[in-house]
């Protein structure tokens, strides 16, 4: 099983940018799914986070401004960026749970990191 995120680079203040993440491999189903972010010298925070039937939430930091979203038949998961600050600027990462098998418990699955840079 891999996770593959995608769709980072440099965006205006203000504009808008979407990141997806797309689960690979052979496997029974992936549950929730997160996007968290990474600054330069902080720690690794929590972005938003979706449940397989499309529950969401957001870290009080990006509510009204990101969204969270699913295509469960493609097990992708975005993270849609609208009116990017220069604060938002970090490696974001994806996370997944994943269930391997039907009997099986999920475990937790991470991407590589792309890298949003926000300019003033």
């Amino acid at each position: 099983v891999q996770l593959q995120a995608s769709g980072g680079g440099l965006v205006q203040a203000g504009g808008s940018l979407r990141l997806s993440c797309v689960a690979s491999g052979s496997f029974f189903s992936a549950n929730d799914m997160r996007w968290y972010r990474q600054a330069p010298g902080k720690q690794r925070e929590l972005v938003a986070s979706i449940t397989e039937r499309g529950n969401t939430n957001y870290a009080d930091s990006v509510k009204g401004r990101f969204t969270i979203s699913r295509v469960n038949t493609k097990n992708t998961a975005y993270l849609q960026m609208n009116g990017p600050k220069p604060e938002d600027t970090a490696v974001y990462f994806c996370n997944a749970d994943i269930r391997e098998h039907f009997y099986s418990i999920s475990r937790s699955y991470w991407g590589q990191g792309t890298l949003v840079t926000v300019s003033s």
